[in-house]
Order: C-alpha cells, then sequence, then structure tokens
C-alpha cells in the first residue's frame, strides 16, 4: 500500500471516469474549465486561443511515443523554463515519472477500444507532506492548430502538454507557471530534499578542493536517484534571457542530464590508467542553443576521447539542446544549482539509511503571547522565542544532521497578489540534556546553527553536531506572518523529534499536595579538573551527575582522564527551593561505580552569575572532607517560571 493520496477539489478520477463512461461523454473539466480564467489571471488574451482535444490536433494521439524521455519536451510560449528542466530530469528517472503519472497504462489512448476513452487524466504532486491527485480534461490551449504551450517534439504525444496542464491547475492557471523555480517542481514531482549551492560565493569557481567535493556530492546524488538543475543569475531584468559569449542563456533554467567521469585517449594494452576529466551532460529546454566552449558539439576537443566512448556517451552534433562541458566550466559558468536528494529511508537496502522525521506545523498569530506562534527571526529578541520549537537528540558522540525546511505553495494566490513565498529560515540551539518545555529566553542555551533566511519554498541545512539535545525554531523573517510549513529532520539514528508544545509544569491536584515549582534553575557544569583515582594510579573514567530533588541528571563518560571538559547543562523546576543541588563526580565502573566527590549548592543566586569553581568534597551525611579535584559551574535562576 502506497502513501495515502487527497484529491484536489475532491475530484475523484476514478468515480469521475466511471460517469463519464456511463453517460458516453468526454470529460469537461468545471474546477479548470476551457476559458481565459485558467490561461491568465493578470490580464485578457490577445489572440483567440482555441481548446482542443488531441484527437482534433493530430491522429492517433498517445500519452507516450516509443516511451518518455528528456529530448520529448519543448518549452512553448510560457516562461516556465523551469517547469520543463524539472520534466526532463523526471523522465530520467522512471520510478519517480511513474508516481506522478500514476497507472499511465490505464490512461493511454487505446486504439483498439476507443469507446474505452473519456478524455479525462491524472496526475500525483507532493505538496507539503502529502500526495495530491489532480484531475484534468484533456482540452489543451491551441492557436491555429499547434499546442501553445510545453510540447513533445513528436505531434502526436502528449504526456508533457498533459502534465503542464495539471500543474497549471494546482497553481491556479497557465500564468501562475510564469517564472518559478526548477528545485520545486522537482519536489513537487518527487518529495525530494533540495540542497541549494551559490556556485560563486561558495568559492566553486576558484577553490579546487570545494569544486572536487561538489562533484562529487553530485555524482552521489545522481547514482542515488537524485535530480539536478542549474542557471545564470541576470544582473538585471533587462539582462534576462540574453545570451553569453559561450552560448549560455541568463535566468534559464537548465537540467543536468548526466554526471561522469570520462577516460581521455585510447585504453592501454596492460594495466595501465587512463586520465579522466570531470564531465556533465546539460540540457536546455528550448531545444536549441547551446554551449560553444571546450567539449561543444564537434569541437576538437572530442578527438582525444575514443570513438567506443563518444558512442558510449551518445554524443550528437546537432542544436537540439544538448551538450557536455567540464565541470570546471559548469563551476566558471553557471551561478546557482539545485540538487535534490532522493534521501534513503528504507531498511531494504544496502545503500546509507537515514532516520526521518517530519511534522507540519504552522506559524500562527495570537494577541496572547503564550499562545502566538509567529515571532519572527533571532533579530526580534522579545518574540523569537513565540515560535514553534522542535527538540531532537544526537546520540552519537558527532553526527550529521540534514534539515528542511519547507513553506506552503503561495502560487494559488498570485491572483489575489499575494504568491510570493515568505523570507523563512531557522535556527538550532542546543539546550539542557533535560529539557521539557518552550524556551523562554536565551539564557543557558547556545546557538549552535543558522540556516539561510530566504525567500524561497524550501531551506535546506546540512550541519555535523556533537552529542546532545537541540531544539529547532523554524521562523519567518518578519512576525506576525501566518503560513503552513513542513519541517524535516533526517539523522543517522533515532532522534526522538517532537514538537515542545507546554510552556511549564502543568497544574494538577497532586500540586495542592505536592507542591508547584517555585524557581526555575539552570545548572551548567563546564569541567572537572584534578581529580586523581584513589585506588590505582590509572586515570578515572570520570562522569558528573546533577541532583535537584527527586530528578538526577547524567553526562556522558570520559575515559582514563583527570580532566574533563562536560559542558553540561540541566533545568530544574525547584518546589523546595532550600533543598541542596548536588553535583557529583563518579568514576564509572564495571562492576561498581566510585564516588569521588561532590560539591552542594544550598540556594541558588538570585541573579546570573559567571562561572565560578568550588573545591570537591566528600559524599553528603559523612564527614566534610576536602578531596583532590575542582569543578567549574555556572548557575543561573529566575524566581518567574515562564519568562517572556
Amino acid at each position: 500500500m502506497g502513501p495515502p493520496v487527497r484529491y484536489l477539489k475532491n475530484q475523484d478520477y476514478y468515480k469521475l471516469r466511471r460517469e463519464c463512461m456511463k453517460n458516453k461523454r468526454l470529460f469537461e473539466d468545471p474546477e479548470f474549465p476551457a476559458s481565459d480564467e485558467s490561461l491568465y489571471f493578470s490580464k485578457a488574451s490577445m489572440q483567440r486561443i482555441e481548446w482542443k482535444r488531441p484527437s482534433e490536433l493530430c491522429e492517433n494521439p498517445r500519452l507516450f511515443v516509443d516511451g518518455i524521455s528528456y529530448h520529448d519536451l519543448h518549452q512553448g510560449k510560457l516562461g516556465n523554463c523551469w517547469f520543463v528542466a524539472a520534466c526532463s530530469c523526471l523522465a530520467l528517472r522512471r520510478s519517480l515519472w511513474q508516481k506522478v503519472i500514476p497507472k499511465w497504462r490505464r490512461q493511454e489512448w487505446d486504439p483498439k477500444r476507443p469507446h474505452s476513452y473519456a478524455g479525462i487524466f491524472h496526475f500525483q504532486f507532493w505538496c507539503l507532506g502529502e500526495w495530491v491527485d489532480v484531475v484534468i480534461d484533456d482540452r489543451l490551449p491551441s492557436l491555429d492548430g499547434s499546442l501553445i504551450y510545453c510540447h513533445s517534439n513528436v505531434k502526436n504525444e502528449f504526456w508533457t502538454a498533459l502534465l503542464e496542464k495539471a500543474y497549471a491547475k494546482l497553481a491556479g492557471s497557465y500564468e501562475a507557471l510564469d517564472g518559478g523555480s526548477t528545485a520545486d517542481a522537482i519536489v513537487d514531482f518527487t518529495g525530494a530534499v533540495a540542497e541549494s549551492f551559490h556556485l560563486t560565493k561558495g568559492h566553486y569557481r576558484s577553490n579546487l578542493i570545494q569544486q572536487t567535493r561538489l562533484f562529487a556530492d553530485m555524482l552521489k546524488a545522481q547514482r542515488t536517484g537524485g535530480l539536478i538543475s542549474c542557471y545564470i543569475k541576470p544582473s538585471s531584468s533587462s539582462d534576462m534571457e540574453t545570451v553569453t559569449l559561450m552560448g549560455l542563456v541568463k535566468g534559464h533554467a537548465y537540467s543536468v542530464i548526466e554526471i561522469k567521469k570520462v577516460p581521455l585517449g585510447q585504453k592501454p594494452l596492460c594495466c595501465g590508467k587512463r586520465n579522466k576529466l570531470f564531465m556533465v551532460r546539460m540540457r536546455n529546454p528550448w531545444g536549441s542553443k547551446e554551449w560553444r566552449g571546450a567539449w561543444s558539439d564537434g569541437s576538437e576537443e572530442w578527438n582525444s576521447v575514443s570513438k567506443s566512448e563518444r558512442e558510449a556517451l551518445g554524443l550528437t552534433i546537432r542544436d537540439d539542446g544538448e551538450f557536455w562541458m567540464t565541470f570546471e566550466d559548469w563551476c566558471s559558468n553557471f551561478t546557482h544549482a539545485d540538487v535534490c536528494w532522493m534521501i534513503n529511508t528504507s531498511c531494504l537496502t544496502f545503500r546509507k539509511t537515514w532516520e526521518m522525521e517530519e511534522v507540519q506545523g504552522s506559524w500562527t498569530k495570537s494577541s496572547d503571547p503564550l499562545l502566538n506562534r509567529s515571532g519572527g527571526c533571532f533579530n526580534n529578541r522579545a518574540t523569537f522565542f513565540q515560535n514553534p520549537q522542535y527538540i531532537f537528540e544526537v546520540k552519537k558522540e558527532e553526527d550529521q544532521v540534514l534539515i528542511s525546511l519547507q513553506q506552503k505553495d503561495l502560487r494559488p494566490h498570485k491572483k489575489e497578489g499575494r504568491g510570493d513565498s515568505f523570507i523563512i529560515g531557522f535556527e538550532i540551539l542546543k539546550v539542557e540534556q533535560n529539557r521539557k518545555y518552550r524556551i523562554h529566553k536565551i539564557q543557558g542555551q547556545e546557538r549552535t546553527a543558522s540556516s539561510q533566511y530566504r525567500n524561497l519554498r524550501s531551506i535546506f541545512l546540512r550541519k555535523v553536531l556533537e552529542k546532545g539535545i537541540y531544539v529547532i525554531i523554524p521562523t519567518t523573517f518578519h512576525p506576525g506572518v501566518t503560513s503552513n510549513f513542513l519541517l524535516r529532520l533526517f539523522t543517522d539514528e533515532p532522534s526522538q523529534f517532537r514538537e515542545l508544545l507546554l510552556d511549564k509544569p502543568s497544574v494538577s491536584c497532586w500540586s495542592i499536595f505536592c507542591g508547584y515549582p517555585q524557581r526555575i534553575t539552570q545548572v551548567f557544569v563546564r569541567s572537572v579538573e584534578g581529580v586523581l583515582k584513589q585506588e590505582s594510579s590509572g586515570g578515572p573514567d570520570l562522569y558528573v551527575i546533577i541532583k535537584c530533588e527527586k530528578e538526577s541528571v547524567s553526562s556522558s563518560v570520559h575515559k582514563n582522564t583527570t580532566s574533563a571538559v562536560f559542558g553540561m547543562h540541566a533545568i530544574f523546576y525547584r518546589k523546595f527551593i532550600n533543598e541542596p543541588i548536588k553535583i557529583q563526580v563518579w568514576d564509572s565502573n564495571i562492576m561498581c561505580d566510585h564516588f569521588l566527590g561532590q560539591v552542594l549548592l544550598a540556594a541558588a543566586p538570585s541573579d546570573p552569575k559567571e562561572e565560578f569553581s568550588l573545591q570537591l568534597h566528600g559524599k553528603d551525611g559523612q564527614e566534610a572532607v576536602e578531596m583532590p579535584g575542582r569543578i567549574n559551574i555556572k548557575v543561573v535562576s529566575s524566581d518567574d517560571l515562564v519568562e517572556l
């Protein structure tokens, strides 16, 4: 069983098709009619557009002719090269396009059973964590008997035009597709995670190490089913779609068809190795206008590649929009690239798998600070912690985590003048090991990482984190913005990912008898110094326990050392503020752990203090005996259970 699918406009393809078959009529979609309102939202048509069914445009219409290929696509008169580039990428992966075009054989024209055709199709797109089924009729906008938008290079093939119509319906109109992001379309086709690279600012042009790492990443993405696109950012609106001296179009999306290490020269007779060149295969959605530099079609550089290798590469010498270039030239000529990763979360595989956690959340407004969930970015210190907060754990000593924040697609609202994406991003804070409630003040927490803040649909961050507890805070740049989002977290091990919902301990009937917390105390144990093992000359396996009332928090073990840096945070909601907080140092042992000393904090200070050191003493209840070693502590206390 696949994931559940939601019907756009509550239109069930199979139910509608049965009704058409029963009534012996072709489907006409009332939710996306064959009229100007489906074409435009800001202008009226200057030409008389005719909506025609495929059978009115050609003989023997088909969904696919000789299968699906990235060669099939041509852009047409709509500024959606980004969409066509995404379709070119999609055509490379059978497992992916079969999800977008479900049960395509049943949707195909059947010349032997013409009565079974009902003029209805459906496609599926991944929208904010769920698959959405979009139903369309087969009436397509045309002019003088030809399709005016995306079409195939074969006149009787229609999968490209029908897919474009379904995507236009999802966006609200064809005009809503005028300008966009290839990465967004690929994510909508696949549910992939999009990682963006700024080739200029990231020093991929000048730094050979960075360049080699990016090539390795792109090669890995290709081998694991990922899809890649790129473009050249124009310097101004007047620079849009101008052609560079090397034949590349500015502000125009290109699809990366293949990443390859191409061997040069003839294969040696013995076991010698040939030099290999990092190469990329590109496609222009226009089906023309190609790269004119080194390794372009017919250039003399191809003479250094054997004939058999050229045939294996599928090298063609014609202006079809497809070309090869070296990776160095690719980095030097393009300004931006998007790598859409198909992250493996399946256990039934030999490839690396990731643990994925995801949550659909919302930025919402409220006059009550405790209920408001749209506080803006970290610059808005007074409201930042009013945003949604999600906690997770890194269990390994060091682990790479992947985080993707995606906001709701606002293109359907373009006709209302609010179709642009909000500026979004997120912060990662390292928090106390026993954090249970929402953060309300930047006190005792450490800002570990921050994503870029951009007006993109998806924001991605790859970060290596040390062992500990972290909170992700997704935000809009400005406070008071309302929208929905999807937050996805990928880790090597299960992370206990969850949202922090409560602001403080809840009040119950037991509070009357057992007491309710009166004070928050945060304890930070930075390090332990000069602790000697009493029974042998070897260093102890140090760890720390912080005890407050009936709660205790333990650190990780540092082996065979007399001093260790713990960086350990703990937070306590204290009912009995006169009871001491114990910070104990222990030696881990297989049979029985050995107590090495402790300090007692009889009462926490009323104001934050700088870090201080205390001498270790004997066990509580025993005679106070000074012991070797000191412990470095910071304590922050507050009488307010919630600080805003």
